[in-house]
């Protein structure tokens, strides 16, 4: 399935998703009298490269949540469901085990999950700043949504740290999911949303695999030049 890239680039798209998130902002501030305070928060590695320009223009820490895929012991394409570093776990609907195998297949693919999440979280969390994301505006980030598992599980994860709100958002998701999507966040900003949707990839001209040392080095650099103000 071809499609029309909307977007040049990961930087291209978190460009121009960082004016629609300031211009929403602004008008919440005009709206209530009340700046929010935004902290960004990226999920890597594709999100990172998103979430850049986001923070630099909003003019505040970018820092990570680490969610990952629980793939299916016998097909890693497979999506079974999705899992936090801190052990918030959403499974898919489906029914894609034998129930004579569920439980024991389905603990099998949640702990190599975590164990991928948490190897993730450590090769990144030093170059992250440490915020406080109470009473926080929280832009959650991702460079595309294909199931919304990963960006709801990871949404799950940050309302226990008590945000004033969590924002999804994305440049591209597919128009089905977006009913499905505002369950778990207080505002959903997504660019484009084709009815058309088979890969994020398709939507970018250029979409390389993004390395972990690539993801260390934008979240060092935003983290030197930017604000700390809203760091402990």
């Amino acid at each position: 399935m071809s499609h029309t890239p909307f977007f040049a680039d990961r930087t291209h798209a978190g460009e121009l998703l960082a004016q629609v998130i300031h211009d929403v902002l602004t008008q919440q501030t005009i709206d209530s009298g009340v700046k929010p305070v935004p902290i960004v928060y990226a999920l890597p590695r594709g999100g990172v490269p998103v979430a850049v320009p986001i923070a630099r223009l909003l003019d505040c820490p970018l820092t990570i949540v680490v969610a990952k895929k629980i793939s299916h012991p016998e097909n890693s394409e497979l999506a079974i469901g999705a899992v936090t570093t801190s052990g918030n776990v959403l499974w898919s609907n489906q029914k894609l085990f034998r129930p004579q195998h569920d439980t024991r297949l389905r603990e099998v693919a949640l702990n190599k999950a975590i164990k991928q999440a948490k190897s993730l979280e450590t090769q990144l969390i030093t170059a992250c700043p440490q915020v406080n994301a109470e009473n926080a505006t929280v832009i959650l980030v991702d460079d595309g949504i294909a199931t919304g598992m990963t960006i709801a599980v990871a949404a799950t994860a940050i309302k226990m740290l008590s945000p004033a709100a969590v924002w999804l958002c994305t440049p591209v998701a597919p128009q089905k999911l977006l009913p499905w999507l505002e369950q778990w966040g207080d505002r959903t900003i997504v660019l484009e949303t084709p009815e058309s949707f088979w890969s994020v990839s398709n939507f970018y001209a250029q979409f390389p695999q993004v390395d972990t040392l690539e993801v260390f080095r934008y979240l060092q650099q935003q983290n030197t030049i930017g604000p700390m103000d809203l760091c402990e």
